[in-house]
């Protein structure tokens, strides 16, 4: 924890004279100091932010890299919701697990209750149709609170002040940042990542995309942490893909806050004119405002975290949702502080990239948290700090999302050369993927290759 940094150690009285102890100082001053190894992190989200955190609170002199400005992305529009147990079913439990702890301890030592928000909360699921006018049984009132008072239906309690909790997460990923940088002098540079030095098989720094010519920062490991902008580089497109998934949300303040207690809404919400079911989310903050997101849709990341616009109608969507759910938050009651919507980013097999890229040494990935980055971005950054600085990782067994997974079962070494072909959408889920690296040729191994030959007709066929 972080405490035991800032706890002073015990004041002891040495059995040795002062001549002794004096000289021994002489001695160690006069030894060369081990050199802080140099760590550069690409990405200022709350992904990139958790591992320069840790690898600054283990020794590492950090400069972390950002386009735009921090957690201007999801990190800074997501609704930061946290949950012990809902991934228990998949992969990213013991992950999940250990991030929620980690939230909990993060807490405690920066004061995240009042820094940025965190806090324990009731979690209920229940649904709603749009336009309903029936009352709701006296049973179902009872089991919400007394601001949910629109036409409710099948509640259901889905996490306690045990199990889920939230933090804002722009406001938690800048408390961290501001830790570092106050603690361990953590460098930030607001610039666009051009690419990554590698000699010999081995990251030796970045290129920055600044004017007058390219700016290289030499460090002993990188970490890329880029989130739905992975594909935007080719060391990383070439060996996996991350989509954007759309998500839109509004962040409003009622007129009595106090109102809004502290219960985290899952909803079935059935539009007005049988339009398709939703899946809104709602979630009230200590400051406050309550959060409001829903509408997601796959879309085209723009070059520029900036550039991402919410949809009008979506939004106009949302307002509705709010209203419906409670006469607090409709319009003339509520204030809307903001219409916003970022990009989640998600990988084919919907499991985060965390790991050693398999060709390069020294060059790390963590991206792909889809709609769980800001509750596993704790534990990510802690793993990723371990595997850097110790060459393992003790807190999450990683292997599950080692970006090795993504390295082709069959290799085809031939006449055949494919030039400048990443992708062909084959099925809603999976996109086979092409590469020709030094006249071999690679596919995904979402499909199965049984033969050169196979392969090659394969590829003919793109």
């Amino acid at each position: 924890m972080l405490s035991t940094l800032l706890t002073p150690k015990p004041i002891f009285h040495s059995p040795f004279s002062p001549s002794i102890i004096s000289s021994r100082q002489s001695s160690m001053e006069d030894q060369p100091q081990t050199p802080k190894p140099r760590i550069i992190v690409c990405g200022g989200g709350v992904i990139g932010v958790c591992t320069a955190f840790f690898l600054a609170k283990k020794g590492a002199t950090v400069t972390l890299i950002e386009k735009s400005s921090i957690a201007c992305a999801a990190s800074g529009k997501a609704g930061g919701f946290l949950a012990l147990d809902w991934c228990d079913d998949g992969p990213l439990s013991k992950l999940a697990r250990a991030s929620f702890s980690l939230h909990r301890s993060l807490a405690a030592d920066l004061n995240g209750v009042e820094s940025y928000g965190y806090r324990a909360m009731n979690t209920l699921s229940l649904s709603m149709t749009e336009g309903d006018s029936g009352s709701a049984s006296s049973t179902t009132l009872q089991a919400v609170p007394s601001w949910v008072n629109g036409p409710v239906k099948s509640p259901k309690t889905i996490g306690t002040m045990e199990t889920t909790a939230q933090v804002h997460p722009q406001l938690f990923t800048k408390a961290l940042l501001a830790w570092a940088d106050k603690k361990h002098g953590l460098e930030v540079v607001i610039s666009e990542l051009d690419s990554v030095v590698v000699e010999g098989g081995r990251a030796k720094g970045v290129v920055l995309k600044d004017q007058g010519g390219g700016r290289v920062i030499e460090g002993e490991a990188v970490v890329l942490a880029l989130g739905p902008w992975s594909a935007r580089l080719p060391l990383l497109s070439s060996l996996f893909r991350v989509s954007g998934l759309k998500a839109h949300s509004i962040v409003l303040v009622p007129k009595d806050p106090s109102v809004i207690t502290p219960h985290a809404l899952f909803l079935s919400y059935y539009p007005a004119q049988g339009s398709k079911p939703m899946d809104p989310e709602v979630y009230p903050r200590p400051s406050g405002e309550v959060y409001v997101c829903g509408m997601s849709a796959d879309a085209e990341v723009p070059d520029d975290p900036e550039q991402v616009m919410g949809d009008l109608n979506s939004i106009r969507v949302l307002k509705r949702v709010a209203a419906t759910v409670s006469s607090h938050l409709k319009e003339g009651e509520a204030h809307v502080k903001a219409e916003q919507a970022c990009f989640l980013p998600c990988t084919d097999d919907n499991i985060p990239v965390i790991g050693e890229l398999p060709n390069v040494k020294g060059c790390y990935v963590a991206t792909g948290h889809s709609c769980w980055g800001i509750l596993n971005g704790p534990a990510t950054g802690a793993a990723v700090a371990e595997l850097v600085l110790d060459g393992n990782a003790s807190i999450v067994d990683l292997a599950p999302f080692s970006p090795a997974r993504f390295r082709q079962i069959v290799k085809y070494e031939g006449p055949l050369m494919i030039r400048n072909v990443k992708y062909e959408r084959r099925s809603n889920r999976y996109a086979i993927k092409i590469v020709e690296m030094g006249g071999s040729v690679y596919v995904h191994p979402s499909f199965r290759c049984y033969s050169t030959l196979h392969l090659e007709i394969i590829v003919k066929n793109l």
